[in-house]
Order: C-alpha cells, then sequence, then structure tokens
C-alpha cells in the first residue's frame, strides 16, 4: 500500500466540514502547539467552554467568503501509517468548481451529510462530481449523528439513500459510516456510542484505502513540455548534440530500449536514455518528471505526446465529452473557447449542447444551454487535433480545460467520454460551426 493518500473533503454549508476537518487534524497530533493555543484562546474569547476546532479552517473559508480568495486549502498530516494530502474544498454551491479543482487529483473524497438534513441537491451534485472525476473511492460521512441520539434506523436511511443514488451515478466504491466531528466520535477513535455500527473510523478507514493504481498496469503517455538544446556557455563539447525532451510522465513506465510512437505525427522511434537532476535512469514511471532522448532526430514540440507503440492513442479533432461549467456566462453551441489538453492548447468550437445532468434523477436530459456549476455534456470540433483518450480509461490523458480566449479564464473542467444513449436525446443533431 502507498504511504501518500490524496483527499479531499466536501459537504453542504453547515455539515460540520470544518469541524471534521480541525478533529481529524487534531486527534491524529496533527496541530501546532501555537495553532492550538490560537485556537483555544479566541474560543475563551467568545465565551466557548472547548476549543472550536472549525477553526482550524475558518479563517480561511471566511476569506473566500469575503472575496478576497476563493481558493482550496491543501492541509499536509501524517500517521504512522501513511501520509496525507487533505484538499478542504468549500461548501457553497457556487463554489462547486473548487470541488471539481480539489477532487480532480484526489483518490479518495470524504463527502459530508448532516444525519437531519439527508441528502440535498449540493450532496448529490458532490457525488455526481465524484463520478464524473472517477474518483476511485468515496467515503460519506454522516455527521452530526449525535444529534439524532445515535439513531441507527436515521442512519441506516440514510446509507440506503447514499447507496441508491451511487448506483444511479456508477459510483463504484461508496462507503458510509456514523460520525460526530464535535465530539469526536468514530473520526480517530472508534465510538462506544454507536454499539450497531462495527467498521472502522473515519481514519481508520483513509489508512486502509488503497490509493493510486499501479504505474505498470497503465500504457505509457508522456506529453512534451519542453524541448531542451543547451545553447551558448551551455553548450560545451560534451553537450554539442545533446537533444531531449521533458515532462511529466502522465501514465505507465518507461525504459531505455521502449519503443515509442510520436503524436499527432505517427514518427516511431526509440528511448535511448532517461535523465533527470539527479543523473540517469533505467526507467520512468508516473508521475516523475524527466527528458527523454530519442534514437531518431524528429520534429517534436511542446504539445506533442510520446506514447508506447502497442495502443497508442488516436490524434482526433472532434470530442464528445462531459463538462462542469464553472463559469458565469451561459454556454450556447457555437461558442469559441481554448482546450487545454495535457501540455497542448487549441481552438475549439461548441459544436452543441447535448444535455445537462439532472440531479434528481441522475439522467441527462435535453438542454440547449449550460449555466454556472451545471454538469452537461457537449460536442466540440477542435482547429488541430489533440491525442485524448476516454476519461474512464486514463484520467490524465482524458481530462481537459476549456479556456476563454479573451481573458484567460477558465469555463470548464472537461473529461472525454460519456457517450449518451439515443434514446435520452433522440434527434439531436449539432449545428455546423467553423472554427
Amino acid at each position: 500500500m502507498s504511504t501518500l493518500l490524496r483527499l479531499a473533503t466536501a459537504g453542504s454549508v453547515d455539515d460540520g466540514k470544518s469541524t471534521l476537518v480541525g478533529r481529524l487534524l487534531y486527534d491524529s497530533k496533527s496541530v501546532l502547539s501555537d495553532q492550538l493555543d490560537a485556537v483555544e484562546r479566541v474560543s475563551r474569547d467568545r465565551g466557548l467552554e472547548h476549543a472550536d476546532l472549525a477553526l482550524l479552517t475558518d479563517g480561511l473559508r471566511a476569506e473566500r467568503e469575503q472575496g478576497i480568495t476563493i481558493d482550496v486549502a491543501y492541509r499536509y498530516f501524517a500517521t504512522a501509517r501513511r501520509s496525507f494530502i487533505l484538499a478542504d474544498c468549500p461548501g457553497h454551491v457556487q463554489y462547486t468548481r473548487n470541488t471539481v479543482t480539489g477532487a480532480s487529483t484526489a483518490d479518495v473524497v470524504v463527502l459530508l451529510v448532516d444525519a437531519r438534513k439527508g441528502l440535498l441537491e449540493q450532496t448529490r451534485r458532490h457525488l455526481a462530481v465524484a463520478s464524473l472525476l472517477r474518483v476511485p473511492h468515496v467515503v460519506v460521512a454522516v455527521n452530526k449523528i449525535d444529534l439524532v441520539d445515535f439513531d441507527e434506523a436515521t442512519y441506516r436511511a440514510l446509507s440506503d439513500q447514499v447507496g441508491a443514488a451511487a448506483v444511479d451515478l456508477g459510483l463504484a466504491d461508496v462507503r458510509t459510516l456514523p460520525v460526530s466531528a464535535l465530539a469526536g466520535d468514530n473520526v480517530v477513535d472508534r465510538s462506544t456510542r454507536t454499539p450497531w455500527y462495527d467498521g472502522p473510523s473515519l481514519l481508520e478507514l483513509l489508512e486502509e484505502i488503497p490509493a493510486a493504481v499501479d504505474p505498470s498496469t497503465e500504457a505509457f503517455r508522456f506529453p512534451v513540455q519542453v524541448v531542451l538544446r543547451p545553447q551558448g556557455a551551455a553548450r560545451d563539447e560534451r553537450h554539442r548534440d545533446y537533444r531531449a525532451y521533458a515532462g511529466q510522465v502522465a501514465s505507465g513506465v518507461v525504459a531505455v530500449g521502449d519503443a515509442v510512437v510520436a503524436l499527432p505525427s505517427g514518427r516511431r522511434t526509440t528511448v535511448v536514455g532517461i535523465d533527470t537532476a539527479d543523473g540517469e535512469l533505467r526507467e520512468a514511471f508516473a508521475p516523475q518528471s524527466v527528458a527523454l532522448r530519442l534514437a531518431d532526430d524528429i520534429d517534436l514540440a511542446r504539445g506533442d505526446l510520446l506514447a508506447a507503440v502497442v495502443d497508442a492513442p488516436v490524434p482526433t479533432q472532434d470530442l464528445r465529452a462531459t463538462i462542469a461549467w464553472l463559469s458565469d456566462r451561459t454556454l450556447l453551441p457555437g461558442t469559441r473557447v481554448l482546450l487545454k489538453h495535457t501540455t497542448r492548447t487549441v481552438q475549439a468550437v461548441v459544436r452543441d449542447v447535448v444535455g445537462r445532468l439532472d440531479l434528481d434523477t441522475a439522467e441527462i436530459v435535453p438542454a440547449e444551454q449550460l449555466g454556472l456549476n451545471d454538469l452537461g455534456q457537449v460536442q466540440l470540433r477542435l482547429a488541430s487535433p489533440v491525442v485524448a483518450e476516454e476519461y474512464v480509461v486514463a484520467r490524465r490523458t482524458g481530462a481537459f480545460l476549456l479556456i476563454d480566449p479573451h481573458d484567460g479564464a477558465t469555463l470548464a473542467a472537461g473529461m472525454v467520454g460519456e457517450p449518451l444513449a439515443e434514446a435520452r436525446c433522440p434527434g439531436r443533431r449539432p449545428a455546423q460551426y467553423a472554427i
């Protein structure tokens, strides 16, 4: 099992997410003494008998709400068994875009649900985001179980609702557990007040969940970030003919001697060297950053992709994709955008808005446009080809961003594929728009 786990927390407003994160940090002894002293001092000033652990995270959330910054807060903590990178996402519906950001690289999403309120629209939206982003594991913490007197029936009913929603949204691994973030029940230590629950605490569960997939099981993909050719004083006799292609291994493993294909050109060659700042390697794997030397002097530039010859993807100028629309501007057919895929950015046009996800039914319904925080499906036509793959099988090369060509603002996060059944949106034919 990997020693590092990336997790994102999400939840509706007032579901107790800040308190849960604070409790997790406090009970796992991951809070510095000066931080705790400050929290205790502020809590006393507010007339509270105990430290308000939500204050460990609420400072940044208040900044978000005041418009100072709207971003995901990252926190780092560790136990004897593993290390964690926690992406703390805001709960407000207008900040759903940040949940997309925080969950995009997560191995686990921890989603809070208030035991008194049940599944809300925002809860379903967060579950849908986790499904669309193909987050491997989802943990639903039924919080404030103490406010329903630790009632088993309430928990079971809500757990069944979560299970039904997970099936509708195609989530493969969803686990629920009852917690009280305020009192600490089942957060780090198992609670004696839920004798009917015999599962692990939240922290125990996070320590057991497997992290990312083994790179050796994935196909090799390497987006070229920059071409390295020493100039001037750096171009000494030793480096006179040096030429390498630097970037991060997006997936898989590459070794010296491997046959690769350069895309979109289709030229084949062989890897003759793998360089890093610390010296040469015989092989590299995701997500290492390396420079690859090739046997042939082929024309490669930023935005091109090196792939294993076996099962190499096919470049395309037409994409059918699911997107999370993150802008206040309405998305209409004919909208011109920039599409950023790995290290490549191309002009594109939205040929058609196919449909929008109905969060209550988990069905795609016909739609002519998308608004802020909508999850929908579109067809895109690109000015030049990209080497995109289905997101369901390749998260790194199946993801992209849509960018406003005028001001550079991010408009949407997209996932390639997820085609609709014809029965869901019958008779839809995309209009024709020139790039």
